[in-house]
């Protein structure tokens, strides 16, 4: 039998803090054979923990995202739909354009004015409290509601879908995450009916029903489910973590936080070192070998799962230094967090934008914010990295 190193050994710690153990895989190589933890099965995968070896494999198309090529199918994709997380080229390349018509920079910006509305809104009920657990109040409701707002989810249904959404991402069971999907699957099925039949809406999800291509291509309805779902994880979830821990780590590096706060306009550079330093996507979702490739000297066979370490890759040595420091002025040209090549997270520019709000409206309010507690517990799983509490006082 191969040797491998079994992850689930390292217990709670490695959920709490994984970056010792990725630091002792980096010294002894980029790429291992590995089992998972729970609730991930105890499968087997190739783990890429190097920065220059995860961003070719990002990049390689031996690396496929659909199972159907290599004879392995998905549950999410058999109860969702085709989507941009499970699809290759040409078929990727035809969803990615057809959303791309209606999901662009312009819409993006032009939510700049309600972000804040909703923030305003979040932060005048949180403050008068003088202490709060900052997930429940803001990093949550914020990206939540906007998202909502932009596929059309009415308000009703909201509290059910944070539920399903956080199941999806970081199930405490394998039981947990099927159930998420199956209740995902029928909502949007039944959603995307609601809104064939009331007739045009101005949302994000009226728009993509009635989008259309040049030559008369559109989106059927199977592919409009997958694109609501995968809207939903890269427009909601990644964001959630993204503010929390953003705040953990100015909170936790006093003399960066007095930096921003003297300066403002470090805010876009302090963002994209919260990404590197502590991304909200821990793993790439797999890819699987679609032919006998050589990755970093490892021989990977054809059918065999690869998992890429966004999170390890972002604090390799070799490419940043003094990777563990946090310094909201370091160069992070070249960071993973939201993976790269064809399928660079969709979502980005709108977390990025969500977080830029969050913070200057929160550290402009909140003149003395301080931790009140210790965070987590940290979400379980590998896919996501975040903490589902994150007590605060000010």
């Amino acid at each position: 039998m191969r040797e491998f190193i079994d992850l689930g050994e390292f217990g709670a710690d490695f959920t709490e803090n994984p970056h010792p153990v990725y630091a002792r895989l980096r010294e002894q190589g980029p790429v291992h054979w590995a089992r998972l933890p729970p609730p991930e099965n105890s499968r087997y995968v190739w783990l890429v923990v190097g920065h220059e070896e995860a961003r070719l494999a990002l990049a390689d198309p031996r690396l496929a995202k659909d199972g159907q090529n290599i004879g392995i199918s998905f549950l999410d994709e058999e109860l969702i739909g085709r989507h941009l997380l499970s699809t290759d080229p040409p078929q990727h390349t035809r969803l990615r354009s057809l959303i791309a018509r209606e999901f662009t920079a312009r819409r993006i910006s032009a939510l700049r004015p309600r972000i804040q509305e909703i923030t305003d809104t979040l932060l005048d009920a949180m403050l008068p409290q003088g202490r709060a657990d900052l997930v429940e109040s803001l990093a949550h409701p914020l990206p939540l509601t906007v998202i909502c707002e932009l596929l059309g989810v009415p308000e009703l249904d909201r509290v059910a879908f944070r539920k399903m959404s956080t199941d999806v991402v970081a199930p405490e069971s394998s039981q947990a995450g099927y159930d998420a999907i199956v209740e995902l699957a029928a909502y949007f099925t039944e959603l995307i009916e609601r809104k064939r039949c009331s007739g045009p809406a101005d949302d994000l999800l009226g728009a993509l029903i009635r989008t259309t291509a040049e030559d008369g291509d559109r989106l059927s309805p199977e592919e409009l489910r997958g694109m609501a779902y995968i809207l939903l994880i890269a427009g909601h979830e990644t964001t959630v973590n993204l503010i929390s821990s953003g705040v953990h780590a100015l909170l936790t590096h006093p003399g960066q936080l007095a930096d921003l706060r003297a300066d403002m306009t470090l805010l876009d550079g302090a963002v994209e070192e919260m990404l590197r330093y502590e991304g909200p996507v821990e793993n790439a979702t797999f890819r699987y070998a679609a032919e006998p490739l050589d990755l970093a000297g490892r021989a990977i066979d054809r059918g065999e799962p690869v998992m890429i370490g966004l999170t390890s890759a972002d604090r390799d040595g070799t490419r940043y230094p003094e990777p563990d420091s946090f310094d909201i002025r370091r160069e992070t040209r070249g960071h993973v967090a939201f993976g790269h090549g064809i399928h660079h997270c969709l979502g980005a520019p709108l977390a990025r934008l969500e977080t830029k709000v969050a913070l200057s409206s929160l550290l402009t309010r909140c003149p003395d914010l301080a931790l009140d507690g210790p965070p987590g517990p940290w979400l379980p799983g590998m896919l996501m990295r975040g903490m589902r509490r994150l007590p605060v006082r000010w």
